[in-house]
């Protein structure tokens, strides 16, 4: 019974990525995954990335349909950086906890104490706190981002644990917000020490959104691309990942001969995995949900994206 049921369920997806296929040409559409996808996303994606890469897409495509494969605040930095395009989302419940723990009142309270300072924000926050900020940054480039400001005064803003680590590399005075990613923050020392009891040989590659004590257990530490690229080119054949389990894909594809663990089997993004292949085509036939972004807030917030762009 469960082998005829994976062989319907195989039969289902060829449909499914046949008709998305024909949808693609219809519509003149890009199909764009962020690395936490599930696999059935991930490889039908036109682009698979993380939050700059897929960020650059948006800005770049020339197609007239952009169906962006993550949650809700991804989709919105497309629109703002693609005003011309139809942006998607499979499943407009696909949502960002971290977004969320940051308001614009409070964050206008906390520039109006320090009027000298500038905003950095992490490009995982609304498009309203975006319009309210300097520049955005990823985890990819955060570093470089807060030292081309012109200011030593830096109000962070959402992610406490990337601002922690962010403050390693700068002698600049970072505010930082007490947000954090639900996801990252779940992986403990404890996680850490007893999957390296039992995997003694691997490498502890780990994400800085990660609770500080953790990161300071990595060989390597940096962002989703950055550790997709360390595993790829390192010399070592096992490690223990310290960041969503949907970078596995990605981890597979490039290095088949690699062994990879997961640092505890709570690293799911569960917004993230609310889109699946289904939700994908639905969303192409009848081109809905679209994202949205009030013309007056993306203009503030394309500002605060395009700064990030720029940066080298």
């Amino acid at each position: 019974m469960e082998a005829l049921a994976l062989e319907r369920k195989a039969e289902q997806n060829r449909e499914l990525r046949e008709r998305l296929m024909q949808l693609k040409k219809e519509r003149n559409a890009i199909i764009l995954a962020h690395y936490y996808q599930r696999d059935e996303i991930q490889e039908v994606a036109d682009f698979r990335g993380d939050s700059f890469l897929l960020a650059q897409k948006a800005a770049q495509t020339d197609a007239e349909v952009i169906v962006f494969c993550g949650v809700h605040f991804m989709g919105e930095s497309a629109k703002i950086l693609a005003p011309g395009k139809t942006v998607l989302i499979p499943d407009e419940r696909a949502g960002c906890p971290m977004a969320d723990m940051v308001n614009v009142d409070g964050l206008r309270k906390l520039k109006a104490q320090h009027p000298n300072a500038k905003v950095v924000t992490y490009i995982n926050s609304s498009a309203e706190i975006k319009a309210e900020t300097d520049i955005c940054c990823t985890s990819s480039n955060a570093v470089k981002v807060i030292q081309s400001v012109d200011s030593d005064e830096i109000i962070w803003v959402p992610d406490k644990n990337l601002g922690h680590y962010v403050q390693q590399h700068t002698d600049k005075k970072l505010i930082i917000w007490e947000g954090y990613c639900n996801t990252h923050d779940m992986l403990t020392v404890k996680d850490v020490v007893e999957m390296r009891a039992k995997h003694p040989g691997a490498e502890f590659v780990v994400h800085p959104e990660c609770r500080p004590e953790v990161v300071a257990m990595g060989d390597f530490v940096g962002s989703t691309t950055a550790i997709l690229e360390y595993c790829k080119n390192s010399s070592a054949k096992e490690f223990i990942v310290g960041t969503e389990d949907g970078t596995g894909y990605q981890l597979r594809l490039d290095s088949p001969d690699k062994s990879f663990h997961f640092a505890t089997k709570f690293l799911v993004c569960p917004n993230m995995k609310v889109n699946n292949l289904k939700k994908l085509v639905k969303a192409l036939e009848t081109m809905k949900p679209q994202i949205y972004v009030p013309p007056v807030v993306a203009e503030k917030a394309r500002t605060s994206l395009e700064r990030m762009l720029q940066v080298k």
